[in-house]
């Protein structure tokens, strides 16, 4: 065995993706002493994509002020590759719904105008392409809080720029885009979108994911109209724009506002993961790909970063194993799409609390994988 690549997604309230690496890098070398094992940290472009991109490109972390969902000043981040002037940004680093307490969950209310102000600092220090995961989100503003802080303009019938949250929708009677920050025709953006939802509609984002944000039924049926308003003002402005768009109901309507206003192209976030970590130049000359995360099951395939990791090592004809804090009976599905076979960690009955403690976690994740490695050595 001459080189491992592990790229593992994080076992979510236990190990992150570079713990879970570490844990299966000490079982490799175990089993074989002078082989290269190479970590690259992975995500599926929600929680954890800054830190897996930054760490795997080489980049910085900042830190910025900025308001949260409710108006707040936070300490809020993102990150920086400075060698290609990117910007790796989380929406729900200054718009996520686990920002603000329960009884201030209302969707009327909540306004996803410090992701704008993410967006300004990171031009300001240079950046010009742009890297956003928009899963989390406590908003269904439609963007126009985060378009509010980039200059553009929602005006009231008296010129006035309209009311944060999707409140504000109500009001919009001209949108104006004269004031937007001039850097942005410059800059591209590419956001980690792994759900279909439409901006209205039963499908739409006020519908499906409304009622996680604090919607009442009322609510969600006034916020559907309301973007339904919105995307005609849009279409007048930039006609290309199309609120069917699958994607444009990601995170309240965010989706919608990227891809209209600022060009956007949606894509899978763990493909985007892959691509500015560089892992497929890790996986070309590898022996033996290792992936997992914490839960395997029948929709793991769907966009998850493990399925995802597995596809890229088949085309270079790889073996696959995967390693899981638990799996459901379905998840032989993830058979058919690369992983040659997973292994779940738990080695005695405890209880889920049990199990995701720290120190159990990582022992029974390095514990597992040696074994397998031990497999692996009689054949390879």
């Amino acid at each position: 065995m001459k080189k491992i690549v592990v790229a593992i997604d994080s076992f979510k309230g236990s190990l992150s993706t570079f713990e879970a690496g570490k844990a299966i890098k000490e079982a490799a070398n175990e089993v074989y002493k002078d082989a290269e094992v190479v970590i690259s940290p992975i995500a599926d472009g929600g929680e954890g994509t800054v830190d897996a991109i930054i760490a795997g490109a080489g980049g910085e972390m900042v830190e910025v002020v900025v308001h949260d969902p409710i108006g707040n000043l936070i300490k809020s981040h993102y990150g920086i590759v400075p060698h290609t002037k990117t910007a790796i940004i989380e929406m729900s680093a200054a718009a996520g719904i686990t920002l603000i307490d329960e009884k201030d969950r209302n969707p009327l209310n909540t306004t996803t105008f410090g992701v704008g102000e993410l967006i300004l600092d990171a031009i300001s220090k240079g950046c010009r392409k742009f890297v956003v995961g928009i899963g989390g989100s406590a908003t269904n503003d439609g963007g126009i809080g985060m378009l509010q802080a980039l200059g553009f303009e929602f005006l009231d019938d008296q010129g006035n720029q309209v009311t944060f949250g999707a409140k504000g929708l109500k009001e919009i009677v001209e949108i104006r885009t004269n004031k937007a920050a001039e850097q942005l025709n410059e800059c591209t953006f590419c956001v980690a979108c792994d759900v279909n939802n439409t901006l209205c509609g039963e499908n739409g984002c006020s519908a499906i994911y409304g009622p996680q944000k604090g919607a009442t039924p009322s609510m969600i049926e006034d916020m559907d109209v309301w973007l339904g308003n919105y995307a005609k003002l849009t279409k007048k402005v930039f006609p290309e724009s199309d609120a069917n768009t699958p994607g444009t109901g990601a995170a309240g309507g965010l989706g919608f506002a990227f891809l209209s206003y600022l060009h956007a192209t949606l894509a899978s976030g763990i493909d985007i993961v892959i691509k500015e970590t560089e892992l497929e130049n890790h996986i070309k000359d590898a022996d033996v790909v290792v992936t997992g995360e914490g839960r395997l099951d029948g929709q793991s395939y769907m966009g998850k970063a493990p399925v995802g990791v597995a596809k890229l090592a088949k085309k270079y004809h790889k073996l696959v194993v995967a390693f899981s804090g638990c799996v459901t009976d379905d998840a032989v599905i993830c058979n058919e799409h690369g992983i040659d076979a997973f292994f779940p960690i738990l080695r005695s009955p405890c209880s889920l609390q049990e199990a995701m403690v720290y120190d159990t976690a990582y022992k029974n994740l390095r514990d597992t994988a040696q074994q397998v490695f031990r497999l692996i050595k009689v054949y390879l």
